[in-house]
C-alpha cells in the first residue's frame, strides 16, 4: 500500500519561508508526477506545483518565483520550498503523487502565515 507522509509546516510571519517534504513509502514501482496542492478554509483545493519524474514543473501564477518544487527519485520525495510567503498562502496543504495510473494523497499540513 502507498502511504504519502507530509512534515514541515506551521506557523511563520509575512515574507518567512518554510520547506515542506513529503516522503512516499510503500510498494512503488515508479512515480510518474508528483504535486502540491493546497485548500484555504471556504475555498477548493487548488494546485500549488507539480513536477514530473523527469524534473518538468509547473506552477501556479500566484506562487511563480516565490515557491519551487523539487524531488529526490531515489529517496522518493517531494520537497516545496515556499519563500516570502503571504498571509494568502494559509492553507492546508497535500501532497499527491501517481503511481501506475492511481493518484495517491496525503493527509496534508498546516501552513499558516501571520500578518
Amino acid at each position: 500500500q502507498v502511504q504519502l507522509v507530509e512534515s514541515g509546516g506551521g506557523l511563520v510571519q509575512a515574507g518567512g519561508s518554510l520547506r515542506l517534504s513529503c516522503a512516499v513509502s510503500g510498494t512503488i514501482f515508479s512515480i510518474n508526477v508528483m504535486g502540491w496542492y493546497r485548500q484555504a478554509p471556504g475555498k477548493q483545493r487548488e494546485l500549488v506545483a507539480v513536477i514530473t519524474s523527469d524534473g518538468n514543473r509547473v506552477y501556479a501564477d500566484s506562487v511563480k518565483g516565490r515557491f519551487t518544487i523539487s524531488r529526490d527519485n531515489a529517496q522518493s520525495t517531494v520537497y516545496l520550498q515556499m519563500n516570502s510567503l503571504k498571509p494568502e498562502d494559509t492553507a492546508v496543504y497535500s501532497c499527491n503523487a501517481h503511481v501506475l495510473g492511481i493518484v495517491y494523497w496525503g493527509q496534508g499540513t498546516q501552513v499558516t502565515v501571520s500578518s
